[in-house]
């Protein structure tokens, strides 16, 4: 049943909430934002239409706090919410108390969020669509650790079962450190996700991070997009994400793509989500998670594709079709580069750097686009992820989208905080980078070095 949406409340913040808002002003939709007490002056409140006060700086206070949310989707009328990412964006219990209140969820239901957003249960179901899965244990580990990964074979990794983000995440090299580094990811599981239940897999060394973003609508139509490559990453956390890979090949996306539909089909899905895949030497993929929401490197789709990925959850979340077709999508454009712009001080161990934005100059031209939320006068709170704007930078080519990146970093200005604009052009300027010869943990190896050459 196709349903109009006339207000959309939007239950995140900071540049998602921002970049949430202009695509339903350019659908002529009414905007609701809800903000902590710490983000009083974020521009995602300045923006929307109506804003409401959901509570303390703290996100368990405020943008974690369902009734709150609920409350404010209610009293300001709202016809459906937007999650962003992070936050309640993968909670199914949160999808099921809109539907209760007769407010959508531009989201997966809840049934779709709770087989996929279990990573275990996850794992079970790309086996039965036929996605090529790494060995690992059958579901969550409970017992007899060092017999099951024996059985896997060392090394292994330990994967939170009910979250991502590198959190209830270990790698373990041999049996004597298993006991204690399971004991490590069940409790920081327990932390970050409210529950403790881990899996192993086989561990790849030297893998890239492959993933495919899709959407699925109501009547069963698929798109799968080109792969996105975000093998630069420290601590489990995206830098660097390009697309296309400059490692996958055409008939290795092609593969990538039709197993994600058959996923996409086998969990009854609709809306926006991602498939991530570790990928080794050999261009053999093998399945990692999925994400049943908005990435933070949807952009580098969007730039390369012509497609708001932001406009299709919406439609499809009222009922009607993708607008965009798959032979549309693989007549991609160019290529496109995303690099996170963190508040921190990454000379000296990456530590956070809360203050004041002094002033800010931001990059203009051809193929650029800022994703932020900040401004000069604004302060950064300190409860929050430490990202405060997204650089992404499209050319004909991956060389000239370098080139471009370059450049743009270049006028980048940020005075007031300690960012990781420099670390960028570093990255940009390594000669491995350039060849796409890089690996999950290359910046493990790459910042130490660039640290010791600048001294």
């Amino acid at each position: 049943m196709k349903k109009e949406f006339k207000k959309v409340l939007v239950a995140n913040r900071g540049e998602i909430a921002v970049r949430v808002i202009r695509t339903l002003r350019e659908m002529g939709i009414k905007s609701v934002a809800v903000y902590s007490t710490a983000d009083k002056n974020s521009l995602h409140v300045q923006m929307a239409d109506e804003s409401y006060c959901i509570g303390e700086g703290p996100a368990k206070l405020s943008y974690l706090d369902m009734d709150k949310i609920l409350s404010a989707a209610v009293l300001s009328k709202a016809d459906a919410v937007h999650p962003g990412y992070g936050f309640l964006s993968e909670n199914s219990e949160f999808s099921k108390l809109c539907s209760k209140n007769d407010i959508v969820f531009i989201g997966p239901n809840p049934d779709s969020i709770r087989l996929l957003g279990h990573k275990s249960v996850a794992r079970d179901l790309a086996k039965k669509s036929g996605v090529p899965i790494t060995p690992g244990s059958d579901g969550c580990v409970k017992k007899d650790y060092i017999k099951i990964a024996k059985k896997i074979g060392f090394p292994i990794m330990i994967k939170a079962a009910a979250g991502g983000g590198g959190k209830g995440m270990r790698i373990v090299l041999n049996e004597e450190d298993l006991n204690k580094e399971v004991e490590l990811a069940k409790s920081e599981a327990k932390a970050a996700f409210g529950n403790d239940d881990v899996f192993f897999e086989k561990y790849i060394e030297k893998p890239r991070h492959v993933e495919i973003q899709f959407a699925r609508d109501l009547k069963g139509n698929v798109v799968a997009f080109p792969e996105r490559d975000c093998t630069l990453q420290r601590r489990h956390q995206k830098l660097v994400e390009e697309t296309p890979s400059p490692f996958v090949t055409e008939e290795v996306r092609k593969k990538l793509q039709k197993v994600v539909e058959k996923l996409a089909d086998s969990a009854n899905y609709h809306g926006v989500g991602t498939v991530e895949f570790l990928m080794d030497a050999n261009r053999d993929f093998y399945f990692m998670e999925v994400n049943t929401r908005l990435q933070v490197e949807h952009p580098v789709t969007e730039s390369i594709c012509g497609v708001d990925l932001v406009k299709e959850q919406i439609l499809i979340a009222q009922g009607r079709e993708i607008s965009v077709s798959q032979s549309y999508v693989n007549n991609f454009r160019g290529h496109s580069i995303e690099h996170r712009i963190n508040a921190e001080d990454w000379e000296n161990g990456f530590r956070p750097s809360v203050s004041t934005i002094e002033d800010v100059s931001f990059p203009m031209g051809p193929g650029i686009r800022i994703d932020t939320h900040i401004y000069p006068k604004y302060k950064i709170p300190s409860f929050y992820d430490s990202m405060i704007a997204k650089l992404i930078v499209w050319a004909p080519t991956r060389n000239e989208a370098i080139k471009r990146s370059l450049r743009a970093l270049e006028e980048l200005d940020i005075k007031g905080v300690k960012t990781t604009i420099g670390l960028h052009k570093h990255i940009l300027s390594d000669y491995n980078f350039q060849k796409g010869d890089v690996y999950t943990k290359y910046l493990e190896e790459f910042i130490p070095r660039v640290l010791s050459e600048k001294k």
